[in-house]
């Protein structure tokens, strides 16, 4: 079988940074023994972020229980949980000045609790830290387990993240032990037993195989269950042992899917490229409280 060939890079996937920026970042960072989502997802948006004094913290340690085929997170035998990372977020929080700060994880699958209680106990002291921040959680499925959600939901983040990823045909082909209908369950769930000051987000790659179809019926899904904000980035393949990449998406669709989902209702829509979960996450709650 002839082998296909990568597409070609795109112009847009070259970006350039002010390293000093970003060294300063890192040593701060790997001073307090954290980890963030920009450098162990190879995000390609990090020099932007990190020079401008932002990052969004993974918890529960660099190894996750899952095996992604889109991602590049390390997955294996995941460490023990920290008992002081929360507090070192809070504190890290603190010295970046951080308006608005981002709090995700990789999945632990091998927890009781799955993890609930981690990110409790990190918004719980960034707030008491950093009362005038916002905080956004982007969590795992919790494996669609209520009591799981229910503790994050009484922990009162400002924004509920948990990604859908991709299309429901593609699902099952790049999520490992995740499903289509488990992530739209949790979203729901959210919304219905959250405050109503908690918004709920999801994003999803683009380039994976998709159809519009798939990707406006993904849309009225969402809207169905009233979801808030949502992002529309573009799949990078991290490796060759990674799910192929099969296209890059041209600009002008993206900027298709925005009429689209803002047509349909979402409070907050960000539809490009190099878009991710977290990037410009303060933007969004700027938008919508009119700051």
């Amino acid at each position: 079988m002839e082998k296909k060939e990568a597409p070609k890079k795109p112009e847009w996937l070259k970006v350039t940074y002010d390293q000093k920026k970003v060294d300063q970042m890192n040593d701060l960072l790997s001073g307090l023994k954290l980890n963030t989502v920009c450098a162990e997802a190879n995000c390609p948006n990090l020099g932007e972020c990190f020079g401008s004094g932002t990052a969004s913290f993974i918890i529960l340690g660099p190894n996750c229980t899952r095996a992604c085929r889109f991602c590049d997170i390390p997955h294996g035998h995941p460490q023990p949980v920290d008992l002081l990372e929360p507090y070192r977020v809070a504190e890290a929080t603190k010295r970046l000045g951080l308006s608005h700060v981002v709090v995700t994880s990789v999945d632990r699958d091998d927890l009781p609790d799955l993890g609930a209680d981690q990110f409790v106990k990190t918004i719980n002291l960034i707030r008491k830290m950093n009362p005038d921040t916002t905080i956004e959680v982007l969590t795992p499925d919790f494996q669609g387990r209520e009591d799981c959600l229910d503790k994050v939901i009484a922990a009162k983040p400002d924004v509920f993240n948990h990604n859908m990823e991709t299309v429901r045909s593609i699902t099952p082909k790049v999520r490992h032990r995740a499903t289509y209908d488990t992530s739209l369950k949790v979203l729901k769930y959210v919304k219905d037993h959250a405050p109503k000051s908690t918004f709920v987000k999801t994003g999803i790659m683009l380039g994976l195989g998709e159809t519009d179809e798939e990707v406006y019926q993904l849309m009225d899904d969402l809207r169905a269950i009233d979801v808030d904000f949502l992002t529309i980035g573009q799949y990078v393949q991290p490796g060759p042992k990674n799910y192929r990449l099969r296209e890059w998406v041209p600009m002008k669709r993206y900027a298709t899917y925005y009429k689209e989902a803002r047509k349909r209702g979402f409070r907050f829509v960000a539809s490009s490229p190099l878009v991710r979960s977290s990037y410009k996450a303060k933007e969004e709650l700027e938008a919508v409280y009119g700051k």
